[in-house]
């Protein structure tokens, strides 16, 4: 019987060391012969805007996110850009006083979770400080999404693996290529630390409540409560301040440095432009995925998430009275023209002041 079973096994192991010797054959450096994929580098420059809606959601930039590679890198500093220019009209549904969300990323997020016709309520609520969550957050950033967390995680694990294989066939230009979109991204996350750092957001009020509304394009409205400090923080000032001359020449070399590895990505061996054509589709397809389970928003240490289903409402008239009725006060509807004054029966209080 053992006789039988090694002579049947003769055969498994002439095709064992047959497909041995063809694995053994193949040229790694040029896996896909007559083949060109001198252009994969030019991935890098496409105008997307993935990292910088990343920026938008965390209110900042990590350390850790240099190892996140994703066309648009040179995009970053654009994040403001996002909101597209939109400064929505907001009632202070407590006093009555009418002003704009100033902040570009507080209205990027905003648009995100408003829907059209409904009312969407949100909280603003101070994130607990700590030696230990601030080294956290200075590393890999804000998250409440295990699942997001994990798709950036992935993403950045991917950037180390790509750089050990290139190191393991010898391919320097693969390497240098990688690092050049690392220093890249490093100095854009410095720019971005630099710019986002807490400025003017009034007067201190501790301990009084806050209720806004905040009436967005596309019929969209959203009901914004928390301390009155901390709804200033996300709500007024300037989210990113505006480059000095060292920012500017910074982030005028990132930019020069994506081009350049653009450039050189023809120098690589064929497995290192395959390699970073994957790399950066699959980054960035992980990255697109983790900002839109991000059902949060971060902004100078508070956090705004949605915290109830949106409610809707046949008209927004509808909306203003109910609004009316709870707060017991017209003066900011009439003030963003909700409503008439003649149209309430009430005698109307003073227009609301406008900040």
């Amino acid at each position: 019987m053992y006789l039988e079973m090694t002579r049947g096994s003769a055969p498994w192991q002439e095709l064992a060391q047959i497909a041995k010797r063809s694995f053994s054959d193949i040229d790694w450096t040029n896996p896909i012969p007559g083949t060109s994929f001198d252009a994969a580098g030019l991935i890098a420059l496409a105008d997307l805007s993935t990292i910088a809606h990343r920026t938008a959601l965390t209110g900042t930039a990590a350390l850790m996110d240099a190892l996140v590679l994703c066309p648009g890198i040179h995009r970053q500093q654009n994040a403001p850009e996002l909101s597209k220019g939109e400064l929505p009209p907001t009632a202070a549904l407590t006093t009555g006083y009418i002003f704009r969300v100033e902040n570009q990323a507080t209205v990027a997020f905003l648009q995100g979770v408003g829907v059209t016709g409904q009312l969407v309520t949100i909280t603003v609520e101070s994130v607990r400080k700590g030696s230990w969550h601030t080294f956290w957050m200075f590393l890999f950033g804000p998250s409440t999404s295990i699942f997001a967390s994990t798709l950036v995680v992935i993403a950045m694990l991917m950037t180390i693996i790509s750089v050990t294989l290139l190191l393991v066939i010898n391919d320097w230009w693969g390497v240098g290529i990688l690092s050049i979109l690392i220093v890249a991204r490093l100095l854009n996350i410095l720019i971005i630390r630099r710019r986002a750092t807490p400025g003017w957001h009034g007067v201190p009020e501790p301990g009084v409540d806050g209720d806004l509304l905040i009436l967005l394009s596309q019929d969209r409205w959203i009901r914004m409560r928390g301390s009155v400090d901390a709804l200033k923080t996300v709500t007024s000032g300037q989210w990113l301040k505006n480059m000095t001359f060292f920012e500017s020449s910074l982030e005028a070399i990132a930019t020069m440095l994506v081009y350049i590895s653009a450039a050189l990505a023809h120098n690589a061996t064929q497995s290192s432009q395959i390699l970073l054509m994957l790399l950066l589709l699959i980054s960035v397809g992980l990255l697109g995925v983790s900002n839109k389970q991000e059902a949060t928003f971060y902004m100078h240490d508070h956090v705004v998430r949605a915290n109830s289903h949106p409610k809707p409402y046949a008209r927004r008239l509808d909306l203003a009275k109910e609004l009316i009725k709870e707060t017991n006060r017209h003066d900011w509807a009439v003030s963003l023209g909700m409503v008439k004054a003649e149209d309430l029966g009430d005698p109307p209080s003073a227009v609301s002041p406008t900040l």
